[in-house]
């Protein structure tokens, strides 16, 4: 039960540190200006409620020498460099050189509500004919859905083998079943602290407290990890039993302490 569930949190922590960025294209690059329902979404937080359409206005200006075609618009949230939503919307255009192009899209975000729910981290990307990025600009998005969605329900999970984390670190070390040594108790306590850190980020989010960006989920986690290892560190070796045998060297009898 202790390896499946250090299994379960290493994995929500390599997603933290592993998550890859996403690609860049090389024939041309585009600076957005980008609105939701009229707002713009560059250094402000914006609601997105998924029983209504989303009106997506995207200017797009390119200060190159040649001309740039863009044959799709992406809208995504990340967390723990998890991507818990994505919408694609195929609608070819082209940016002449040094020319500045504007294009509006309805989105119909009605999924969203099962896929995620509080402050996430979001991007609008124009993407090429090969899904390679021409230009993105990002924001926070209040998303309104359900507690039941894909990251309400990745929160709950974590929150349920972080509990069992502590519960089996904590058992062994009421009955005394810890490592002798002091680096292995600490590991011992490890994926109970990654967890909490991992628990904390998500609520965080889902109370639409702090967004999960990197900048606060890696110290976060690793900060939590740190605090278990040390309190696994610093527990009391484990004594012996009462009923630990002991043989003396120079006698052939045993006797129970």
């Amino acid at each position: 039960m202790g390896r499946v569930i250090a299994a379960g949190v290493a994995l929500g922590l390599c997603a933290v540190l592993l998550g890859s960025p996403p690609a860049v294209a090389d024939s041309g690059g585009l600076d957005l200006a980008v609105t939701f329902d009229d707002r713009p979404i560059t250094n402000a937080t914006v609601v997105i409620d998924p029983a209504k359409p989303l009106e997506l206005t995207v200017t797009a200006t390119n200060s190159g020498g040649t001309a740039v075609k863009v044959r799709s618009v992406r809208v995504s949230g990340v967390a723990l460099a998890l991507t818990f939503f994505a919408y694609d919307t195929t609608a070819p255009f082209e940016v002449p050189a040094h020319s500045r192009v504007t294009r509006t899209f309805v989105l119909d975000m009605a999924d969203l509500s099962g896929q995620a729910i509080g402050l996430l981290p979001s991007t609008v990307e124009l993407l090429d004919a090969q899904r390679g990025t021409l230009g993105e600009a990002t924001t926070v998005a209040d998303i309104r859905g359900s507690f039941w969605s894909v990251y309400g329900a990745f929160g709950l999970a974590m929150l349920v083998l972080t509990v069992l984390a502590w519960l089996t670190a904590l058992l062994a070390l009421a009955r005394h079943r810890l490592p002798v040594n002091r680096w292995r108790r600490g590991l011992r306590f490890l994926p109970a602290g990654f967890g909490t850190g991992l628990v904390a980020v998500v609520s965080l989010s889902v109370l639409r407290l702090v967004p999960p960006e990197p900048a606060i989920e890696i110290p976060v986690v690793l900060g939590a990890a740190v605090i278990a290892f040390l309190l696994g560190y610093l527990t009391p070796a484990p004594g012996p039993t009462g009923d630990e045998t002991v043989r003396f060297p120079d006698s052939t009898k045993e006797f129970n302490r």
